[in-house]
């Protein structure tokens, strides 16, 4: 029986990117095991979501320093910041590093990027396999940390959003065209430049996402000094059904993230046939491609035009159904079947 272990640890924190990866990979690979092999998942006990035939690893408060999990051909830390690893618990390692954004977090003092990197690079040493989620992020490992190229490897993320076609309350239903975005409020996401798009015309901006530290102070802020903040909704965290909702019924979605190692939302909006505009920094322009328009400069003046031009050749050309057909690519199935045949390559 070959025994592969993952570290779903992040399943703790439902409504991030995380949570999201480990919920579908975890429920997919399921689907793939074959009759000689166990899945074992290291996760929270109070996760119940998964279907099929796994073994848990129980979740103890102490195992950051003391991890004693089963014996198990393989370990996949899906995460670069997971806080266990089997040491001679498993014959080979997998490690999934999904950015380097500490890099650039004004937060973190030098001294304190160069702990980061060190302990980076000790995982990566100790790992057989290193996979990043795009080109993008696996030229920034190989800019920062000493690694193998015999050991990389890219698997892209996967998009999904549940379809609710019934749904029509969200707990925020505006009653004008809107823009929307989506993303944990923190000073990387880079939101505070959006409220400069709602001038000059009667759109709502809907943004989606949990609070971190008072970052929500500068949006709001940004939205008040240009005279529209009765038009900025800053909704919170929203359940599936909402978000289902205002994909679907957007005027455009926005993103003008910093840093991202791949950038899930704007996938999520492609597949529901939206224009996409989106920051030109780090993983994006991997992810949007051609299909997406991209802010180069931040002045309110530079976004404005590159959203009324984009506006303009979106409507003007039927692009509907190549953003579909190309948002397409980035499957969760796909996802699961890459690191599958990773795991069985390492037998």
């Amino acid at each position: 029986m070959h025994r592969i272990g993952l570290d779903f640890e992040k399943l703790k924190y439902p409504h991030n990117g995380l949570y999201t990866f480990c919920l579908q990979l975890g429920q997919r690979l399921l689907s793939l095991q074959q009759q000689d092999e166990q899945l074992l998942y290291y996760m929270p006990a109070s996760f119940a979501a998964f279907n099929g035939r796994f073994e848990t690893i129980p979740y103890k408060w102490y195992d950051r320093y003391a991890f004693h999990p089963p014996k198990m051909d393989v370990f996949h830390a899906v995460h670069q910041t997971g806080n266990v690893w089997p040491r001679k618990q498993a014959k080979r390692t997998v490690v999934t590093i999904h950015d380097l954004n500490f890099l650039i977090d004004d937060r973190l003092k030098n001294w304190q990027k160069k702990y980061h990197l060190k302990q980076l690079q000790n995982q990566v040493d100790e790992a057989d396999v290193i996979v990043s989620i795009s080109k993008f992020t696996l030229n920034a490992i190989r800019e920062h940390i000493r690694v193998p190229d015999s050991k990389c490897q890219i698997v892209y993320q996967g998009s999904e959003v549940k379809q609710f076609p019934g749904f029509d309350a969200p707990a925020y239903k505006p009653q004008k065209p809107f823009l929307f975005s989506i993303g944990m409020l923190t000073p990387k996401k880079n939101f505070h430049v959006l409220p400069s798009l709602l001038v000059g015309n009667d759109y709502e901006l809907i943004i989606a996402g949990r609070q971190q530290g008072d970052y929500i102070k500068k949006i709001e802020a940004a939205a008040a000094e240009l005279g529209v903040s009765n038009r900025l909704k800053l909704v919170g965290g929203i359940t599936d059904e909402e978000k289902y909702w205002y994909y679907s019924q957007c005027l455009a979605f926005l993103f003008p993230s910093l840093a991202e190692g791949f950038g899930a939302p704007v996938v999520e909006a492609m597949h529901f046939g939206k224009p996409v505009f989106l920051s030109d920094k780090t993983s994006l322009p991997e992810v949007g491609g051609a299909h997406a328009y991209y802010f180069r400069d931040f002045a309110p003046e530079a976004m404005q035009d590159v959203f009324a031009k984009g506006l303009q050749h979106f409507s003007s050309n039927d692009h509907t159904d190549a953003i579909k057909k190309y948002a397409m690519q980035f499957s969760w199935d796909a996802n699961a079947k890459a690191y599958f045949e990773l795991y069985r390559k390492l037998y």
